[in-house]
């Protein structure tokens, strides 16, 4: 089969033929359709300090995917051949003081597909049962592939309270897209967001943003007090990493607010911690992958019912050789979300 292979300690990757995998006992070998590039991918094939410290090549890339169940192992008990299916990137341990009491989010032991272990960048994927989840038929493909990075917002989202709450996303990458469609989809707003680049504060107001700032140039802090007459939002959601808006978060969330912090920091974040955090009781959260399975269970009925629409996330859709393009489109930052298609 065809497979995009992290071959080597350098930059890039190839399109390889590689042996077709066979299903584990516990698991199903699944035909992909679709499959969406993740941030993690661009980093594994860029082969920045963060991939170099954690892959061992050669590795087949990729985590994000939808196909079709082709052949079960014997030890599978709820899929079929046929079923139409999704997965889990994280593959959790199951046996661990986190992964018995509810938190298997947070496994010590977790391994990623694509990273860790081989990923669904391939024709075919051998995946454990416990990783896969069936979708919706309604759902097509390239929207299926994207449930992973959309379970990130999802969780981040729905980590507190919500409905009727005001809310500002700092960072509309593709996961703070599509908190925002769940912002709304879920019954919250007004929603502020801000960016560094023009391009993905149009699609922030394709999927609901009321207002947006063009940062550093435009004051999103100026904007949220002004509209809040100097309160701040209910619930802020730090998307991006970057370290002036992690202590922008905290100063944008309403005295008793919720923060929420998903985007991934390149070093230490200095912090008022007295001002900014204790004496405004704060609510501040981490947020890490998808509660399993709670949060896919969610996704998937917000996605069957049509009131969360992320299609405007989805702006580029690639013919599965054409990898490289996706890459470069992830490199220059005018991309929602790429999908290549099998």
């Amino acid at each position: 089969m065809k497979a995009i292979v992290k071959t080597a300690a350098e930059p890039g990757a190839e399109l390889r033929e590689v042996p077709l995998p066979r299903p584990p006992r516990d698991g199903v070998l699944v035909k992909i359709k679709a499959v969406s590039i993740c941030g993690t991918d661009f980093h594994v094939y860029s082969w920045d300090p963060w991939a170099q410290g954690r892959v061992r090549p050669p590795v087949i890339m990729g985590h994000e995917w939808a196909g079709e169940v082709v052949e079960v192992g014997p030890e599978v008990q709820s899929l079929r051949v046929g079923d139409y299916v999704s997965g889990e990137s994280h593959k959790v341990c199951g046996h661990c003081l986190q992964c018995r009491t509810g938190q298997g989010h947070v496994c010590r032991n977790t391994k990623i597909f694509g990273v860790d272990t081989d990923g669904g960048f391939a024709e075919y994927f051998a995946v454990p049962e416990a990783s896969v989840v069936k979708n919706d038929p309604r759902v097509p493909p390239e929207i299926a592939s994207m449930q992973d990075p959309l379970g990130n917002a999802v969780h981040a989202v729905l980590a507190g309270e919500i409905i009727g709450k005001s809310a500002a996303v700092l960072g509309c990458g593709p996961i703070g897209l599509f908190a925002i469609a769940v912002i709304r989809a879920v019954g919250g707003g007004p929603v502020f967001a801000s960016d560094t680049t023009e391009y993905r504060l149009k699609l922030a107001c394709q999927v609901g943003a009321d207002q947006v700032a063009h940062v550093p140039a435009e004051d999103i802090e100026a904007i949220v007090r002004e509209a809040t007459a100097g309160q701040g939002v209910d619930v802020v959601l730090e998307m991006s990493g970057a370290p002036a808006a992690i202590q922008q978060a905290l100063r944008l969330a309403r005295p008793g607010g919720r923060v929420s912090l998903m985007g991934i920091p390149s070093k230490a974040v200095t912090l008022d911690v007295a001002e900014d955090l204790i004496f405004k009781g704060l609510t501040v959260q981490g947020i890490v992958g998808r509660r399993l399975y709670e949060t896919w269970y969610t996704m998937k009925a917000l996605l069957a019912s049509g009131r969360l629409d992320v299609s405007p996330v989805l702006t580029h859709t690639l013919p599965f050789d054409r990898f490289a393009d996706g890459m470069e489109l992830m490199r220059s930052g005018q991309c929602g979300k790429v999908v290549l298609t099998l």
